[in-house]
C-alpha cells in the first residue's frame, strides 16, 4: 500500500472533525496548515506545535518511509497574522526542511463525539454519558456524566490524576460542592470561566485544564467542586485518540511526543 498524500489525509481529517462547521478563534486556523512534497509515511500526535514538539518529529527514524505528519491540538498561528519571523521562521523552517507536515484541530477536537479530548477523558473515568452542556459560539462544548461510584471527590482526584498519568499533587480542588460527586462535567483546557454553566446544568463537580484566580469564588459560591488537572494533561489524550483512528484509517503508524508544560 503507498504512502497517502497529505492532501487527501487532510480532506479526510476535514470531514471527520468537521472542520467547516465547527466555530473556533481566528488564530486556531484548523486544518492543513503545513504541507509536504512526499506522501505520508508516519504520524506523530503532540498537544502543541513547539519547536521542541516540531524537532523531535522531523527527527530521522531508520525504519520510516515517507513524510511525517504531524498532528497537533495547538497550531502555529494563535498570534495573528504575523511576519515569518523569530520563532516562527525556525518552527517553519524545521517543518520544511524536514518535509514534515502539520494539521491542527483545536475546538472541531474539544468536541468531537468519539476522539474528542472531553468525551474521552469521560469515557476514561468511567462516567455514565449524560448529555452536553457550556455554549460557546453557539455549539455546545461540555460533555457530563454520572460517576457510577460516587465517589469522595479526592478521590475523584487521584482518579483523574492516575488517567492523566500525572502526580496527585498536580491537582487543584477547589471544594465548594459536595464532599462526594455524583453528576461530573468536563471541559478540558482553560475553561475555568464554565463554572457557572456547570451550575446551571445541575452539576456537582466540574473537570477542566486552568481557570483565573475569581474562580476560585466562582466555584466556592456557586457549590460546584472544581478540579483543575493543567491544560496540558487534559488535552493529550484527545490527540491521541484521533491519532490512532487515523492510523486505522490508513494504516500508518503512530506516536505520541510528550512535552508536558506543568500548566
Amino acid at each position: 500500500m503507498s504512502n497517502p498524500a497529505v492532501q487527501e489525509v487532510a480532506a479526510w481529517l476535514d470531514a471527520f472533525l468537521r472542520i467547516g462547521e465547527i466555530p473556533d478563534e481566528p488564530g486556531a486556523v484548523n486544518g492543513l496548515q503545513v504541507e509536504c512534497r512526499a506522501g505520508i509515511g508516519r504520524i506523530v500526535a503532540a498537544v502543541d506545535a513547539s519547536q521542541a514538539t516540531i524537532e523531535g518529529a522531523a527527527a530521522p527514524r531508520a525504519a520510516s518511509t515517507g513524510s511525517t505528519l504531524l498532528l497537533v491540538h495547538h497550531g502555529l498561528f494563535w498570534d495573528g497574522n504575523q511576519p515569518v519571523t523569530g520563532r516562527r521562521y525556525r518552527r517553519l523552517r524545521t517543518l520544511l526542511d524536514s518535509d514534515t507536515a502539520l494539521y491542527s484541530a483545536h475546538i472541531p477536537l474539544d468536541v468531537h463525539p468519539e476522539v474528542g479530548n472531553n468525551v474521552v477523558l469521560s469515557r476514561a473515568l468511567g462516567l455514565e454519558p449524560g448529555g452536553q452542556f457550556g455554549a460557546y459560539r453557539g455549539i455546545l462544548i461540555g460533555a457530563w456524566g454520572v460517576h457510577p461510584g460516587a465517589p469522595p471527590r479526592l478521590r475523584l482526584c487521584e482518579e483523574v490524576a492516575a488517567t492523566l498519568g500525572i502526580a496527585p499533587s498536580a491537582i487543584r480542588l477547589i471544594p465548594g460542592g459536595p464532599p462526594t460527586v455524583g453528576r461530573v462535567g468536563i471541559i478540558t483546557g482553560g475553561a475555568g470561566n464554565q463554572i457557572g454553566a456547570a451550575r446551571e446544568a445541575g452539576l456537582d463537580t466540574f473537570i477542566t485544564g486552568e481557570g483565573a484566580h475569581h474562580t476560585y469564588f466562582d466555584a466556592m459560591e456557586s457549590g460546584v467542586n472544581a478540579i483543575y488537572a493543567g491544560h496540558y494533561a487534559t488535552e493529550s489524550l484527545g490527540v491521541q485518540a484521533l491519532a490512532a483512528r487515523l492510523s486505522e484509517q490508513f494504516g500508518l503508524p503512530w506516536e505520541f511526543h510528550a512535552h508536558p508544560t506543568g500548566m
